[in-house]
């Protein structure tokens, strides 16, 4: 293992957003709660049952573009909705507009609270860099862009693989491996060359179906077991177990 804590011939990491550079994963969760339970108080039962922002938000949506997100979750509780377009207003009852309540909501909560980054990836990322290492980030947030900026991250990326992007090139979301295939792609290294940080189940299942060398899972929420099961080849809490400190 090398000073980073990774395999010898790693020549690339591909980071996740959310829940690995920064803190915003609560956030999601947390539009993500108001987005369903508003759009669920008119249903009775087991099918209206509120949005759980652990296991629901875990299981269904984490990781995920958001259209995907919507749908997973409604399937699991025997909804379904016209599809929509991408264009829909957020009251609009379809796939996209659910999808688009839960953005508004998202972005009202990042502009009065704010997006803080995790400090132990950021020195991760500083010995990754100085260490030659070929970097992406890798999330299905169309906002990757913008909550990067605001941390003061985007330097420490070679490329950006994000929702942007991916509906440009239609790539499907995670857990399918797409987005990452293609961010190592266009890092010119091969899969088995790079590592993948995911906090999400559907980016370690993206990381194990896509042959990567080295799948790390960032356990922020006590689900090491479950990360493990998903396709996880270590897990730590934070980046800065892996060391790389300069």
């Amino acid at each position: 293992m090398t000073q980073l804590g990774l395999p010898d011939g790693i020549q690339a990491c591909l980071f996740d957003l959310d829940g690995v550079v920064t803190k915003t994963a609560v956030v999601h969760a947390a539009a993500w709660k108001e987005t369903f339970d508003a759009f669920l108080r008119d249903y009775a039962g087991e099918q209206g049952r509120p949005f759980d922002a652990v296991t629901d938000y875990d299981e269904y949506v984490d990781g995920r573009p958001r259209a995907d997100g919507v749908r997973a979750f409604l399937d699991s509780r025997g909804i379904h909705l016209p599809e929509g377009t991408p264009e829909d207003p957020p009251q609009a009852r379809t796939v996209h507009g659910l999808g688009n309540r839960k953005n508004v909501l998202l972005l009202e909560r990042i502009r009065t609270g704010g997006v803080e980054a995790y400090e132990g990836t950021l020195r991760y990322l500083e010995a990754v860099r100085a260490e030659g290492l070929r970097t992406a980030i890798v999330s299905s947030s169309a906002n990757c862009r913008d909550v990067l900026r605001s941390v003061g991250a985007e330097h420490f990326f070679d490329v950006r693989i994000d929702g942007v992007v991916a509906a440009e090139r239609h790539l499907p979301g995670k857990p399918h491996p797409d987005t990452i295939l293609a961010a190592a792609h266009d890092l010119g290294v091969a899969p088995a060359r790079a590592a993948v940080f995911e906090d999400a189940l559907a980016g370690m299942e993206a990381g194990r179906a896509g042959g990567f060398g080295y799948v790390v899972g960032v356990d922020r929420v006590g689900q090491t077991d479950a990360l493990y099961a998903h396709g996880a080849t270590t897990v730590v809490k934070d980046l800065a177990e892996l060391g790389g400190k300069q």
